[in-house]
């Protein structure tokens, strides 16, 4: 099923952070993850949980499941509105604080986890992204594509409308971004349809496999979907996207809007489209956003952020971003 890749926890009152534990902890065990495993990220939950509540007043957790091409991972991320850190890598170093404590919360987070990342700019806030795979040797396994989504579910449902699916061969990557209308397990409904189909179509076409869909989806309520494809051989994306998934081709000195058909799939969509392509020379990566997200985004907000997972600044436009009022995707992709 396609559904939120992330669970929002809010953890701003200290007498919600043990149910924080407990949720994460029953989660990793039913999605097969090891007793040893589980209690590290027991201890990286309790460390994440205390730092909000002595840094922030607003903090947030997100907790996702990957199964990873058969190399299962949970990724948690803490995101704040918090007075950020002057010096982001001395704070991980042992014994220093801010606080008049210990100082070892986020050496331990470091240690604990399989990957690590902190970010923080002064007055902004700070990032703590930490992955922790249920065979650790899995983590640093090279990828030709890079592939960071968050998708969270509007704010008191229990599924997603919004949905990240990406097929994979020898040849190529072909990803697919839709956003139900509405919200619910209507606008759920139509995703998940629309991912079915996708999976069974067989051409690399975009254009080609968007109108596969429609006709898959059409006693659904429809959907806006970007379908976005990258070629190993020719090193050549191919996009095609109907209604408002904002796509944005992102290279080391420039970036493009990809523009994207009228219309709601499975109802009305254009007689004529084509594929757009983009050189990976030019692009080496791909921002996807549903409308839950504001779109006027400025990269330039988030200075050395290419030397960062790109979970970092899936995680950060989330947090500058997110509506909270709909269903929210971002989803990074990058070539390797």
């Amino acid at each position: 099923m396609v559904d939120a890749t992330h669970v929002s926890f809010i953890a701003n009152d200290r007498s919600y952070f043990s149910l924080i534990k407990k949720e994460i902890h029953r989660a990793a065990g039913e999605a097969g993850f090891s007793e040893a495993r589980i209690n590290l990220l027991d201890l990286i939950v309790a460390e994440m949980t205390s730092n909000l509540f002595k840094y922030s007043d607003d903090g947030e957790i997100l907790m996702g499941i990957f199964h990873n091409g058969g190399s299962p991972y949970i990724e948690l991320i803490s995101i704040d509105n918090g007075p950020g850190m002057v010096n982001p890598s001395k704070m991980v170093l042992d014994g220093v604080s801010t606080s008049n404590t210990l100082g070892h919360g986020l050496g331990s987070i470091k240690r604990l986890s399989d990957t690590f990342e902190l970010y923080s700019q002064i007055g902004w806030g700070t990032i703590v992204l930490s992955r922790v795979y249920n065979d650790p040797g899995q983590a640093k396994l090279p990828m030709k594509m890079l592939l960071r989504p968050i998708v969270v579910s509007k704010p008191g449902e229990k599924v997603s409308g919004d949905g990240f699916v990406v097929k994979k061969t020898e040849r190529y990557m072909k990803m697919m971004l839709a956003d139900g209308l509405g919200h619910g397990p209507e606008a759920n409904k139509a995703v998940n349809e629309a991912a079915a189909a996708f999976k069974v179509f067989p051409d690399y076409s975009p254009t080609a496999t968007i109108r596969f869909i429609h006709q898959a989806i059409k006693k659904t309520r429809g959907a806006v979907i970007n379908i976005t494809a990258f070629d190993f051989r020719n090193r050549t994306w191919c996009s095609t996207g109907v209604g408002n998934i904002a796509a944005r081709m992102i290279g080391p000195a420039s970036f493009k809007n990809h523009m994207s058909y009228n219309g709601i799939v499975g109802h009305n969509i254009p007689g004529t489209m084509s594929d757009q392509e983009y050189p990976s020379e030019l692009y080496n990566q791909i921002m996807l956003c549903s409308d839950g997200l504001k779109t006027r985004i400025d990269l330039a907000r988030y200075p050395q952020m290419y030397k960062y997972d790109q979970a970092v600044l899936a995680a950060a436009l989330y947090k500058d971003h997110a509506r909270k009022t709909d269903d929210m995707s971002v989803v990074l992709a990058k070539i390797r």
